[in-house]
């Protein structure tokens, strides 16, 4: 179970009381044993009572030392992800699996979901991802997580309610959601990919199968309804950043070893670039003509609503690193997804989010053939079409009669009448 900071300084402090208020004792006592000990026997030096009395002082003062020492180790490796107990994972949404239908044309990628309302999607519980118990979910509500693709791209959409915040520049201080899939045959949705190797060891040679794709949108920067992402910039340097919104493209082995897409422990590569597009949108807006930056906050914090994000990607992309998924028509991926909230207006910290599922869940990409839509789309087509060849044949009779039994109003006049008239 992770503790809140504000919880864990307590028990500290309280320990700390107790073996503070312990020490005096024990040294008031021990300066009185001593006193008893000299007035008894007069040949005993009172400089040994000190220098006993220093040690025991020194070695409480290492003992609590060596407490602070492991409760702030403790600490720090909640934040990087380590659980504090045994994982398990009791959890029916691993069996869900996500349909991504083939419908080109569909959606406009600027935040707003009313193209949305037609596409079947599932809800999801959002629990603590180190920590996925259902006493402590999210409790503003359930997140709505819908996909499609076009043939080419595929789309995604979240929907999560929660009251309005948002700190222009600090991430942290607003909602964020990430996207994470399955690239290597081994990487486990636990620890990141679950590659055993440490920040100093990890590689593409170490962690080879562990591979995992992550996109990641913080809005701290990003104006709503706004295109962020894939650009010209960061792209024509060979990496999956994003400079002006934080919509960033990574990949990872295991919690520690967490790279932008180009960037890694044996040094940068410039033949990656960041695939990925999204917007973001909060119910709670009134004007939807468009934002600009001079807006912000664009609307007044603590109103009742709910956050809505869309991203695309291509199916496949020109990844040659194995940092990105590829997407293939027919099969079958696994993802999942990521949410962060600031609590009570405290800065987010990396591994306080919540997940949709403790364990991986399915993305089905289906065929346009397979869509029930498709085949009532096919029929109106052949309706058409047999309408068409009707009109076609009858138009056919009728040029055929009028070529044939035209009326013929100029004579004709023998070749060699021609001549002689000539």
């Amino acid at each position: 179970m992770v503790f809140s900071y504000r919880v864990f300084n307590l028990i500290l402090v309280t320990i700390n009381k107790l073996i503070y208020s312990n020490l005096a004792s024990e040294l008031c006592c021990s300066s009185s044993y001593f006193r008893l000990k000299e007035e008894r026997k007069p040949n005993i030096k009172v400089n040994n009572s000190y220098q006993f009395i220093s040690s025991s002082t020194m070695f409480r003062v290492l003992l609590i030392l060596s407490l602070l020492g492991s409760s702030s180790l403790w600490i720090g490796r909640v934040n990087s992800h380590e659980e504090s107990g045994e994982w398990s994972c009791n959890s029916d949404d691993s069996e869900t699996q996500l349909v991504a239908e083939f419908r080109p044309g569909f959606i406009t990628l600027d935040g707003h979901t009313d193209d949305w309302k037609d596409i079947d999607g599932f809800e999801f519980s959002l629990l603590p991802a180190l920590d996925p118990d259902a006493e402590h979910e999210y409790k503003d509500g359930k997140m709505t997580v819908k996909a499609l693709h076009d043939g080419h791209d595929m789309y995604f959409m979240l929907q999560v309610d929660g009251d309005y915040v948002y700190s222009k520049g600090e991430n942290k201080k607003c909602p964020s959601v990430a996207l994470m899939f399955q690239i290597g045959e081994d990487a486990s949705y636990h620890n990141m990919g679950g590659c055993k190797e440490g920040v100093s060891s990890c590689t593409s040679k170490t962690c080879k199968g562990h591979e995992v794709d992550i996109m990641h949108f913080s809005i701290g920067n990003a104006i709503p309804g706004r295109l962020y992402g894939s650009n010209p910039l960061d792209n024509g340097e060979g990496n999956g950043d994003d400079r002006f919104g934080h919509l960033v493209d990574l990949y990872a082995w295991n919690p520690h070893c967490r790279y932008i897409d180009g960037k890694g422990p044996s040094g940068n590569d410039s033949r990656s670039q960041n695939d990925w597009k999204g917007a973001w949108w909060h119910s709670s807006f009134t004007l939807h003509s468009g934002f600009v930056e001079e807006d912000s906050p664009y609307a007044k914090d603590g109103q009742k609503g709910t956050y809505f994000y869309e991203f695309s990607r291509p199916l496949r992309t020109l990844d040659r690193l194995q940092q990105d998924a590829q997407f293939t028509i027919g099969e079958t991926s696994k993802m999942s997804v990521a949410f962060w909230y600031p609590p009570d207006g405290l800065p987010w910290h990396g591994s306080g989010h919540f997940s949709i599922s403790c364990d991986w869940i399915s993305l089905d990409v289906i065929p346009g053939r397979s869509v029930v839509r498709t085949g009532t789309s096919s029929s109106g087509s052949g309706v058409f079409a047999l309408l068409l060849s009707v009109v076609s044949l009858c138009g056919s009779v009728f040029v055929g009669y009028w070529v044939i039994y035209r009326p013929r109003r100029i004579p004709f006049t023998p070749m060699e009448t021609q001549m002689e008239n000539i």
